[in-house]
């Protein structure tokens, strides 16, 4: 029998005591320690290796030794795409340092609904949350016409399964979210209930909620001074001074000749003071008119050498930092390589670095290919820009959809495991 698991020294992890030994001769407190270290995209494949391997890739004990023991830098970083509806078409969490593909199960399957689009993705630790989202409702009529969406769904990385949670108390698609730091709370903001198969249709709102992890339970907080869909939310400040931004989206429309409804989009951000009580106040316009017509995609990088964080814009081919002083976007650099179409980009923010990520065609991949096997299938290309150095390198990869990626409706999110 091996030797019983004892506490790991440096930390309040404690391992649990299996009766079968994880690495011949060595005590299953470093044994568990060491694989540990092990990326996480190597851990389905390893389950497979024994019976103790596949308890201990499968426990609480390994995600506690991650996150207590394994430094950020040594930790996985990965990026989950939603090509699809999740309840059909099955997630995957993507490893870029070891371009490595993990396919997550369908979501639970709603039999009268379908469709689902414009939904968010977040993570909290070795969870991912699905939250509200637009979508077809087969008992609704007509059938033709979107509704929002109120449910949550949790996928724990643990036991490799989803989870029903409480509804949000507002159904709403398109929305601004963001976990509040340190904790274990998320806020959602704004939203409607617009279809990614319609191009201006739907409903706005201007209700904000939070939900409580640890309680399963959500609560209405002040709503939004107007009507906000198709907005970003992220948080700044730590403690006391911790505020909640959601910047960009539309608001009313118009119409052209009276038929083509128009969005009228918004060019300012509003902010929401935690210690006050959660009051908002607005901010002016980030933009000149005829500078651009709508907000592109925002991410934010966390940098312990920033007081605050990096806020970062992917406006067609250029990128534009946020000055929170001057309440204006200033170009910081351009993409290498331009898309052949700038809409469908994937822009996100992994361990400090910007991402984007386009598709390559059959000509590009021809010409950049570097085995016979980058020629027969799809594959993307992930441009990354390091925000300190001001360099960008380069990745090609293959992925594994059997269908192509749409990034103007493809759902991301990123994880720190």
């Amino acid at each position: 029998m091996a030797p019983p698991c004892s506490s790991v020294s440096g930390g309040e992890v404690h391992v649990r005591t299996l009766t079968l030994t994880l690495i011949p001769g060595l005590p299953n407190d470093l044994g568990g320690l060491i694989l540990a270290f092990i990326p996480y995209s190597h851990h389905s494949r390893l389950k497979s290796i024994c019976k103790s391997w596949r308890l201990f890739f499968s426990s609480k004990t390994l995600f506690s030794l991650r996150q207590n023991q394994v430094p950020v830098s040594a930790r996985s970083h990965l990026l989950c795409i939603f090509p699809q509806d999740p309840s059909i078409s099955s997630p995957y969490l993507f490893d870029l340092k070891n371009l490595a593909w993990c396919p997550l199960p369908p979501m639970p399957c709603n039999p009268y609904a379908y469709g689902l689009c414009n939904f968010t993705s977040i993570s909290v630790g070795p969870q991912l949350y699905v939250l509200g989202g637009s979508l077809f409702d087969a008992r609704s009529f007509p059938l033709d016409r979107p509704c929002s969406s109120s449910s949550a769904f949790r996928f724990n990385l643990i036991n490799f399964s989803w989870e029903s949670l409480s509804p949000m108390l507002t159904p709403r698609g398109s929305f601004a979210c963001s976990v509040i730091p340190n904790s274990n709370k998320i806020v959602v903001a704004g939203g409607g209930s617009r279809h990614a198969m319609f191009g201006a249709a739907g409903s706005r709102m201007s209700s904000v909620e939070m939900y409580d992890i640890e309680k399963d339970e959500w609560v209405a907080l002040d709503g939004l001074p107007r009507f906000r869909a198709g907005c970003v939310g992220f948080f700044v400040g730590n403690g006391d001074e911790r505020e909640f931004w959601v910047m960009g989206g539309y608001g009313e429309s118009r119409t052209i000749s009276g038929v083509f409804p128009v969005d009228e989009y918004y060019k300012d951000a509003v902010v929401m003071e935690l210690k006050n009580g959660g009051k908002w106040r607005e901010l002016g316009d980030m933009w000149e008119e005829g500078e651009r017509r709508r907000l592109g995609k925002i991410v934010v990088v966390e940098d312990e050498g920033w007081n605050v964080p990096a806020i970062f814009m992917l406006d067609r081919s250029d990128i534009f930092r946020y000055d929170m002083a001057s309440n204006r976007w200033s170009k910081e650099t351009s993409v290498p390589r331009k898309a052949s179409d700038e809409l469908s980009v994937g822009f996100v923010a992994l361990e400090g670095n910007l991402h984007v990520i386009t598709l390559l065609s059959g000509t590009d991949l021809a010409e950049n290919r570097k085995s016979r096997q980058h020629k027969r299938s799809a594959a993307l290309l992930v441009q990354i820009y390091h925000p300190s150095r001001r360099t960008w390198r380069s990745l090609i990869t293959k992925y594994p959809f059997n269908h192509p990626l749409d990034f103007k409706t493809a759902v991301t999110c990123t994880l720190c495991l």
